[in-house]
């Protein structure tokens, strides 16, 4: 733990200097302790797992109000960076990977960008027929289609399990890729690429197969993502995507 979550007059003079650096009397001190944590967290200097200073520390140290605590750390636990655990204490949050909710986007680049390796297990690859269960894949794609199911991890964390049926009129050689090496979101965006794409969202169960192959317990929430992308000759792809909840964030931006 960080030396100014201690007890002791040092780590309050400390928590009481880091509070003089997060911003000037204009600042509202709510969002001046705000800054503080935020900045601790972010340089590294406090890391996934440690205990913050207790409310009764951050009042002796600073000379604020416990409300005024007490609004900071609930709007930093409403944001994702700490977590609030009654009787125990105040911990940084555990990082969560986070996908963009409005771009379709290679799971391995995402990974990559974060500094971390990503890696795939192929759960299956084959050729399968369209019955009249999946009338939205017949109507749009014929009676075949190419099925994956794969699961990426990040490090040695599986966080998605990736469903997906490919139009083979689009990709004819799909299921001549070798899925351990690369992503099919890689190989299709080569050769069809993306002209239009639709997601929708949910918060879901995960199957037992799902959850096995997440190794979560099967009361964990899940996101799930139901992604459809067309070419500009038709639909390429389906892909049921499922992320645990507890690894996983969606993030976008939008605007006007």
């Amino acid at each position: 733990m960080a030396t100014v979550a201690g007890s002791n007059s040092s780590g309050e003079t400390s928590l009481a200097a880091l509070f003089a650096e997060a911003g000037g009397d204009s600042v509202p001190a709510y969002e001046r302790v705000k800054q503080l944590v935020i900045t601790q967290v972010r340089s590294g200097r406090w890391t996934e797992g440690d205990q913050l200073p207790s409310e009764h520390q951050f009042v002796a140290a600073l000379g604020l109000s416990r409300m005024t605590i007490n609004r900071a750390l609930r709007e930093l636990t409403a944001e994702g960076l700490i977590v609030r655990m009654m009787g125990v204490g105040t911990f940084v949050a555990a990082t969560k990977g986070s996908s963009p909710l409005f771009e379709v986007r290679n799971i391995a680049d995402e990974i990559q960008q974060r500094g971390h390796r990503h890696r795939t297990e192929v759960i299956l690859v084959r050729d399968e027929k369209i019955d009249g269960t999946q009338p939205f894949l017949r109507d749009s794609i014929g009676t075949k289609a190419f099925h994956s199911v794969l699961v990426h991890f990040e490090d040695d964390t599986p966080i998605q399990v990736e469903d997906r049926y490919v139009n083979p009129a689009e990709a004819p050689g799909y299921l001549e890729q070798n899925f351990a090496t690369t992503t099919p979101n890689d190989y299709l965006s080569r050769v069809a690429p993306l002209v239009r794409g639709e997601h929708v969202v949910e918060a879901v169960l995960g199957s037992a197969e799902e959850c096995r192959l997440l190794g979560i317990e099967r009361t964990e929430p899940c996101l799930l993502i139901r992604r459809r992308t067309w070419s500009e000759h038709g639909l390429v792809s389906v892909a049921r995507l499922v992320h645990p909840g507890s690894r996983n964030r969606l993030e976008g931006v939008f605007g006007r």
